[in-house]
């Protein structure tokens, strides 16, 4: 440790006003809320929709592949699996191709938990991004992309 002594609260107040990563983790906790609310009459948060959603596609993912595209770790992605294979919303498969590895996949439950859900999220969107302003929220995804 140093003996560098106390940190200005200048520097706290600087730091609130310019921190990138302190202003996307409050951002993103307040769109989380704000998506979990509006979700909840189908019984899903916001990270079980963008989960689901990683799996509507033509050929089963896997783990590994919804891991990367949700910037989570296995055992995180593992652990949030769980509860959705237990609703009966998706399967987890031996893949043929490599034993070791799992292949993830909607099941009927979950495309319909989807297509439910899907109006639900187009609406809350279209509020969040209304007050941005015309192009806006295209320019805070191309920023949130270029840092990711």
């Amino acid at each position: 440790m140093s003996n560098a002594g106390p940190v200005p609260f200048s520097t706290t107040l600087h730091v609130r006003d310019h921190c990138l990563c302190l202003a996307a983790q409050r951002a993103a906790r307040a769109l989380a809320r704000r998506f979990d609310e509006a979700l909840k009459p189908v019984g899903l948060t916001s990270g079980q929709f963008s989960l689901l959603m990683s799996l509507n596609r033509p050929q089963p993912p896997t783990i590994g592949s919804v891991a990367a595209l949700l910037a989570m770790d296995r055992t995180t992605l593992t652990a949030n699996l769980k509860p959705l294979e237990r609703q009966g919303f998706l399967t987890v498969t031996v893949d043929p191709a490599d034993r070791r590895g799992r292949l993830l996949a909607l099941t009927d439950a979950g495309r319909a938990a989807l297509a439910a859900a899907v109006p639900i999220w187009q609406r809350t969107h279209e509020a969040v991004e209304e007050p941005l302003g015309p192009g806006a929220a295209d320019r805070l995804r191309e920023g949130l992309l270029a840092l990711a």
